[in-house]
């Protein structure tokens, strides 16, 4: 009994082993490169009412450096199986708390970004949203003393939602 019982129990995992595709992949992404092969990535334009000039080229440097990084996509100018354009719609600083003489004691920096992405394989995956981040710095400090340090932490951010968002289906 014991014997027919160890020799069903290794042909049911045999079976199990045979039957199911175990795939992981450490970056996160989820491509099939067999259909998939290529990327265009439209240069973000920064249409934030509140403008600082550097913010649109770390975006798009950050953007295109993730995709070359965690993929195996070549980046062409046009007609990707992939394409994500967008604009950056927000740069906005609010107070965030008030200290007991009624100043403001922590501002919050938030940019949003606004993203169309088309997958050309398959248009079910297609969107067009927003991705937002922000970060609190000190009341005390100018914005100028902490704007790109916060600005580049924000990008890192934005750049992993869209990442996970359009290519590993998070």
């Amino acid at each position: 009994m014991k014997r027919q019982v160890a020799l069903l129990s290794v042909v049911l995992f045999s079976f199990l082993l045979t039957g199911c595709r175990i795939s992981y992949k450490f970056n996160g992404a989820s491509i099939d490169y067999n259909t998939t092969k290529t990327i265009t990535l439209d240069p973000f334009t920064n249409r934030a009412p509140y403008q600082w000039a550097p913010m649109a080229p770390m975006f798009n440097n950050a953007l295109s450096d993730l995709f070359a990084r965690q993929t195996k996509l070549q980046q062409v100018k046009k007609d990707g199986d992939l394409h994500i354009s967008g604009d950056i719609t927000g740069y906005d600083q609010t107070n965030k708390a008030i200290s007991a003489d009624g100043y403001s004691s922590m501002v919050q920096l938030k940019i949003t970004v606004k993203v169309v992405f088309v997958n050309n394989n398959n248009h079910d995956e297609d969107f067009d949203k927003s991705f937002s981040a922000q970060r609190e710095y000190d009341a005390t400090q100018q914005l100028s003393a902490v704007q790109e340090e916060l600005v580049g932490q924000i990008i890192d951010e934005i750049t992993e939602q869209i990442f996970n968002a359009t290519v590993a289906n998070w």
